[in-house]
């Protein structure tokens, strides 16, 4: 018996012509002006807020600035506040994220379908997102939530305060009907994305509408869910309309997340050099979603390529 040894898959890679990466440097010269501008616009004003956040620095004390260290990160993540306020932001960020998702998911299935007014239901659909987010905020708050003459209490009755009664709720709310549509179009592009001669094949197999969604369906949208939660993440963990607006905030501390309670430790405590370490703990914590984020997309390129 003999056996045939498989030779490793040996790519030789082509030899480089000279003046091949001056060509290189050609083709990319004239996007230098735009990397030039984007590492003044946002890394020079990061650098000077780890700087920042390296100082005790009150502005009621203009002429008193001491280097600390790590000091004001120690603080930010020992104080009850700004502990409260990190709890908060996970809760507000991953209930508008989950709700807006699965009705997202839900308008993605009713949209895939063919009927009369498709159109004009997707562009309906789609206003939402288009609204500016302090719009929203305060549509919500006196056009829906006011218990004088809001919409759901004129609908249902009573004088229910939706705001004071159910804060959390009602930001999470306003929230989930901003960013719906923005999930509803990534999973219409991964439902129309899927091959219909394949959902075709199984329904000739005897497969009915139940088995064709949660064998085939939902496995192929996977990666559309993880982009669109992890985009999602990294917009919503930054949401400072939609507290500012409607709630302040409260009741108490109810719904103060990080971006609000940064605020207010710059603008009402004027802890500047606080302020700066709990601003740079927010960029870290969005950087790691948003690689998660980069690696979800880099893997559906590679897939369409493929494909």
């Amino acid at each position: 018996m003999t056996t045939t040894a498989t030779r490793p898959d040996v790519r030789i890679q082509p030899p480089v012509r000279p003046g091949q990466s001056k060509e290189r440097w050609i083709r990319r010269a004239p996007l230098l002006p735009a990397l030039i501008f984007a590492i003044v616009i946002t890394q020079i004003p990061f650098l000077y807020t780890l700087y920042l956040s390296t100082l005790s620095w009150n502005a009621l004390k203009p002429g008193k600035r001491e280097f600390i260290g790590l000091e004001n990160y120690a603080t930010v993540l020992t104080d009850e506040r700004l502990r409260a306020a990190l709890v908060n932001t996970v809760i507000l960020t991953a209930g508008a994220v989950i709700f807006s998702m699965i009705l997202g998911l839900v308008l993605a299935l009713l949209l895939d379908r063919k009927f009369v007014g498709r159109p004009i239901v997707r562009t309906l659909l789609i206003t939402p997102f288009l609204v500016m987010p302090i719009a929203a905020a305060l549509l919500w708050k006196h056009a829906i939530f006011n218990p004088a003459y809001g919409l759901i209490n004129g609908l249902f009755g009573g004088s229910t305060d939706w705001i004071s009664s159910y804060p959390k709720a009602a930001v999470i709310t306003t929230l989930v009907w901003q960013w719906t549509p923005f999930m509803m179009l990534i999973l219409l592009a991964g439902l129309q994305s899927q091959s219909s001669e394949v959902l075709e094949a199984a329904r000739v197999d005897g497969a009915n509408a139940w088995q064709i969604f949660r064998r085939m369906t939902l496995p192929h949208l996977r990666q559309y869910l993880e982009l669109g939660g992890l985009l999602g993440s990294i917009y919503l963990v930054n949401t400072f309309d939609a507290v500012f607006s409607i709630t302040q905030g409260g009741p108490g501390t109810a719904t103060t997340n990080l971006p609000y309670e940064i605020y207010l430790t710059t603008f009402r405590k004027f802890e500047y050099g606080e302020a700066s370490a709990a601003g740079v703990i927010v960029v870290l914590l969005t950087i790691i979603v948003a690689t998660f984020a980069l690696r979800v997309i880099s893997s559906l390129f590679r897939m369409e390529a493929k494909s």
